[in-house]
């Protein structure tokens, strides 16, 4: 045992070191993404309109006032989708929770009188079967009651946040706006001051992670969009009101990590279970199968495309860097992975990590 440590005491290290740099980094920039978030905003606003500011300036337009039509072009299309998405979704929920005490109504009377039937039932069981299936049925419904306190928290905690992100988003508004106006004097200033040996690590991570990143980024787009029509056409041909809100809701929680589709779906076909509504229940389960087996298979194709890591890579160490970080840790986490990767492929990991040659085969 002794010897067997001895031999990989370099490589052991050689890994702690990579791990431990990995997960400074990401101390690090989830401690400055949680005190300079407008920065960050500004920085991918600022991705958005410079490509037009750019255009114009190279037609002749003044720097400023390529910038200030570029910003604002920026500001009336988001304003634009903010507004129309806005009412469709507000008028459709405001339409669901005046329909709500209808249902839970009619629900309430579905399970009193399945529960009649099944309590019926149940005295002609033994005592102990009985309990037995009084606690599992608690134990069921206090982790249904914990996961919904907790669905309902975070849904409240992102209502009340939203003052905070559209301070961000103006702040950030303004800082792309003056950023893009200043851009070159900071390219020059970065040209001039930095060492070359930062310069030779920018270079590499532009030309194998930025972009990397970015292709990551329209591939999880283009999921979320295919996942979105998908659903929206599905319940208009089953004829399901307000299609659109539940499309987007659905869409919103396929964006999160672990929780997808299911999170609507699941307790909606237990409810029309439930109440009695079998067919309905039958064709949206026929649904988020077909959403499923789309996802099983079109994710690995585009995201594995565009970036050559395993769905289930990405997905453990996203999951990883949301319990060890926060949000700054899933939006760091795909940039890592893919560094990670880069680097293996271009060799220098081999370098970096010492492993005892006698343990492989020369072939």
């Amino acid at each position: 045992m002794f010897t067997y440590y001895k031999r990989y005491a370099r490589t052991a290290f050689d890994i702690f070191l990579i791990v431990f740099t990995v997960y400074l980094i990401m101390f690090v920039f989830s401690y400055v993404y949680n005190i300079a978030k407008p920065i960050f905003v500004g920085f991918v606003i600022y991705l958005m309109i410079e490509p037009l500011a750019r255009f114009l300036h190279k037609r002749g337009v003044k720097k400023s006032i390529a910038t200030t039509i570029s910003t604002l072009v920026f500001v009336l299309i988001i304003l634009g989708i903010t507004v129309t998405v806005g009412i469709i979704f507000t008028l459709q929920i405001h339409q669901l929770a005046q329909s709500l005490p209808h249902y839970i109504y009619f629900f309430q009377e579905e399970l009193i009188a399945k529960a009649n039937y099944v309590q019926m039932k149940l005295n002609a069981l033994p005592p102990g079967v009985v309990e037995k299936i009084g606690d599992y049925s608690q134990i069921i419904a206090n982790k249904s009651s914990s996961f919904l306190s907790g669905l309902l928290l975070g849904l409240f905690n992102f209502l009340t946040s939203i003052p905070t992100l559209v301070m961000n988003f103006v702040l950030g508004l303004i800082l792309a706006y003056f950023l893009s106006l200043e851009i070159v004097q900071w390219k020059r200033l970065a040209e001039e001051k930095t060492p070359k040996t930062f310069k030779k690590a920018y270079y590499f991570l532009k030309e194998n992670v930025i972009k990397g990143i970015l292709t990551y980024v329209k591939a999880q787009l283009k999921l979320i969009s295919f996942t979105f029509l998908i659903i929206y056409f599905g319940l208009l041909f089953l004829g399901i009101e307000n299609s659109f809100s539940i499309s987007l809701l659905s869409a919103f929680f396929d964006l999160l990590p672990i929780l997808g589709v299911s999170t609507v779906f699941v307790p909606w076909i237990i409810y029309l279970f439930i109440i009695g509504r079998i067919t309905p229940a039958l064709w949206l389960g026929l649904l988020l199968l077909v959403v499923i087996v789309f996802r099983q298979i079109a994710e690995p194709k585009i995201t594995g495309e565009s970036l050559g890591v395993s769905a289930f890579t990405m997905l453990s160490f996203m999951v990883i860097s949301l319990s060890l970080f926060g949000v700054a840790g899933v939006i760091l986490s795909p940039v890592l992975l893919i560094l990670i990767k880069a680097l293996y492929e271009k060799g220098y990991l081999k370098k970096w990590i010492r492993i005892p040659k006698e343990e492989y085969e020369e072939k």
